[in-house]
């Protein structure tokens, strides 16, 4: 990859992750603020509705974002073709999940969840405004364009959501909050992005994108309704405090990967998509994307698991203790997803939906057969069996590219073992100051603190690469600014 263009990803990346993380960081506090004030069952309420509004969700995309990001030569038509073609789309689902929205709430056996189904789902018409900007903004790696709308509508919707807690509105305070936190992101990104839609429409246009825009559809629904089944299924078959607490668990973990592996996703596919015919540099950015996204998230991902009973206790309270074993367990299963990213990424820069959806088809069908053999032993059997779920899709998703790329997963694993085995060692010390008689507070300060010296001493006698090639675009960043 040329001095430039290398420049200009990390540039990508830089924003990308400046803007996840403060958004992360805001969403986290007023998560702690929120979960002190309500009870598990309303999140567990809440957790049953996003279920259904995550999957129609998937169809505001319809995979033509990434089509637009992909394609060589998308030029405004293409965008105002996909612009109205969304906002149509989406008024039809919304009045889909209006008038299902009885049947939904009788499945769960609450009337009650009707009006909240209904209110909720109006997420999916402001998303249809938002998706082609989003495009647009991630074609042309503008990210700094994404850290003030969602950080505008983050701390916004954070303000919100608080007040109405504290006034007793309940699960409403949730809901207000995520259509407040969308409402604004999409407003700002219109204010500050400068594409416009023109009254121009393209069947033909809108064919060629759906030609390899609906193989990602089809995947996203795939592994959208997988996961969703999952919430389904728990809220369902045992308790809503279950399903609060495996949310819960989640949630943590679901920081990093928002703040990093997001950030290095949404940069990777345009830079890899301008070099789609080179293969070699495909391949030398999927291999730095690895070692870098591993090298960043892995310390904190093993760390978390290392002091979830202490960051539990210190910031949930100890109502939220049964959380912790799913929180040790999605961290883990969150350790595959850089060699998850970076494989699939290259397979959509390369054109190949056809592939991603061949592999989806084939995880999907895996993943249905253990799901339906864990989903009546336990909720905790389910969580352990989305672990050797990731880790057997990490081999799935690695497999076209010994082909395309030369690049095969004895080779992934190989160049992450260092960054791992770091990790594990930190992870290991960090763990045992657990067992210390001291005041929470100060011992999570001092695991942290423990962590952090501990990872930069091994990477500094280790001398890793990644660290070394982390400190350099550091170097050069500063010599610009």
């Amino acid at each position: 990859m040329n001095s430039s263009k290398r420049n200009r990803v990390a540039s990508g990346f830089m924003w990308r992750l400046m803007e996840r993380m403060g958004a992360q960081v805001v969403s986290f506090v007023v998560s702690i603020v929120l979960a002190r004030i309500l009870d598990p069952d309303v999140y567990g309420t809440i957790a049953l509705i996003v279920v259904f509004t995550t999957i129609m969700q998937v169809f505001v995309d319809s995979g033509l974002g990434n089509a637009l990001i992909q394609k060589k030569h998308a030029d405004n038509l293409d965008f105002s073709t996909v612009f109205y073609f969304n906002i149509a789309f989406c008024l039809v689902l919304y009045g889909l999940m209006w008038v299902a929205s009885p049947s939904i709430a009788e499945f769960y056996h609450d009337p009650s969840l009707v009006p909240y189904i209904r209110a909720l789902s109006l997420t999916i018409v402001i998303s249809g405004i938002k998706n082609v900007q989003q495009a647009y903004v991630s074609r042309n790696m503008l990210f700094k364009k994404f850290f003030f709308s969602t950080l505008c509508g983050t701390i916004g919707a954070a303000i919100v959501g608080i007040i109405m807690a504290l006034r007793s509105y309940g699960i409403w305070a949730l809901i207000a909050q995520q259509l407040f936190n969308m409402l604004v992101d999409t407003a700002v990104l219109w204010i500050t992005v400068p594409w416009r839609p023109t009254l121009a429409f393209s069947f033909q246009r809108l064919g060629g994108l759906l030609s390899y825009g609906w193989k990602l559809l089809a995947s996203s629904l795939l592994d959208t309704g997988y996961n969703s089944l999952r919430q389904l299924l728990i809220g369902r078959i045992y308790t809503r405090a279950d399903l609060a607490y495996y949310n819960q668990g989640d949630k943590f973990p679901a920081l990093i990967i928002n703040n990093i592996n997001a950030s290095i996703d949404s940069v990777l596919l345009p830079a890899m998509s301008e070099d789609q015919d080179d293969k070699s540099r495909v391949r030398d950015m999927m291999r730095r994307s690895i070692m870098v996204s591993t090298y960043l998230m892995s310390p904190l991902l093993i760390g978390m698991a290392a002091c979830a009973d202490t960051i539990v206790r210190l910031i949930l309270t100890d109502k939220w203790l049964p959380c912790v074993p799913y929180m040790q367990i999605f961290c883990l299963t969150y350790l595959s997803y850089p060699i998850h990213t970076a494989n699939l990424n290259a397979i959509k820069a390369m054109g190949r939906s056809d592939i991603f959806l061949k592999l989806e088809i084939i995880k999907k069908g895996l993943g249905l057969i253990v799901l339906l053999v864990f989903v009546r032993v336990g909720v905790m059997e389910l969580a352990l069996s989305l672990l050797f779920f990731s880790i057997l899709s990490m081999g799935i998703n690695a497999w076209p590219n010994k082909q395309l790329l030369s690049y095969s997963i004895r080779d992934q694993v190989f160049d992450i073992l260092t960054n791992l085995t770091l990790a594990l060692v930190m992870g290991a010390i960090v763990w045992a100051e657990s067992a210390l008689a001291i005041p929470m507070a100060l011992k999570l300060a001092l695991q942290v603190i423990t962590g952090v010296v501990v990872y930069a001493a091994l990477s500094l006698v280790m001398k890793n690469s990644t660290f070394t090639y982390l400190l350099d675009i550091l170097k050069t960043s500063r010599k610009k600014a």
